[in-house]
């Protein structure tokens, strides 16, 4: 059975909007292969309507491989969208839950041999909430964005985690993996 990895980008101070950060070759490459090992995505609608984005990469190739690459992979991957206010999905990859987050990752888990992904904020809040996080890979990119989301608001109950490695990217931007250790 694979892990349930929370796998988000983020500023130095914190701030989990997917603008905020310094795109890059090596950022794409490294999703790239980390969404080629996993079963399946989770996403929100805010985060899942962001990464449309990618369908117009995959429609008009920008001739730079990584991202093109990148385009390709996120495609295929299948993507489940927790939303109260989405009716259906656009992507053919993609598909609505009618099931708790909870029911849902259980189910995945129950049949997935790779991992399962998740990359939306308040996702990442609830499976933290549920104790079903297995890692965290927070690529943090070396800006100080000032405003928006912190990826750990709303969490009131303290959580230590263990750092297992740690990948430095050229452009300054650093992933720590960590796993949370038990309370």
């Amino acid at each position: 059975m694979g892990k349930l990895i929370a796998a988000i980008n983020m500023t130095i101070d914190g701030k989990c909007d997917h603008t905020a950060g310094l795109p890059f070759e090596g950022m794409h490459e490294h999703y790239t292969e980390l969404l080629g090992q996993a079963d399946a995505i989770l996403y929100g609608r805010t985060t899942y309507q962001l990464m449309q984005y990618w369908q117009t990469i995959l429609q008009h190739p920008t001739g730079e491989k990584s991202m093109d690459d990148f385009a390709k992979v996120i495609d295929k991957i299948p993507k489940v969208v927790f939303s109260h206010t989405l009716k259906k999905t656009d992507w053919v990859s993609a598909r609505l839950s009618n099931r708790t987050i909870e029911e849902e990752v259980s189910a995945l888990k129950a049949k997935s041999g790779k991992d399962i992904l998740v990359g939306s904020p308040s996702l990442i809040i609830q499976l933290i909430k549920l104790n079903l996080v297995d890692e965290f890979q927070l690529c943090v990119h070396s800006v100080v964005a000032g405003s928006g989301m912190s990826l750990f608001e709303n969490i009131n109950d303290r959580t230590i985690l263990k750092l297992i490695k740690t990948k430095t990217f050229s452009g300054g931007a650093v992933t720590l993996y960590y796993e949370p250790t038990k309370k």
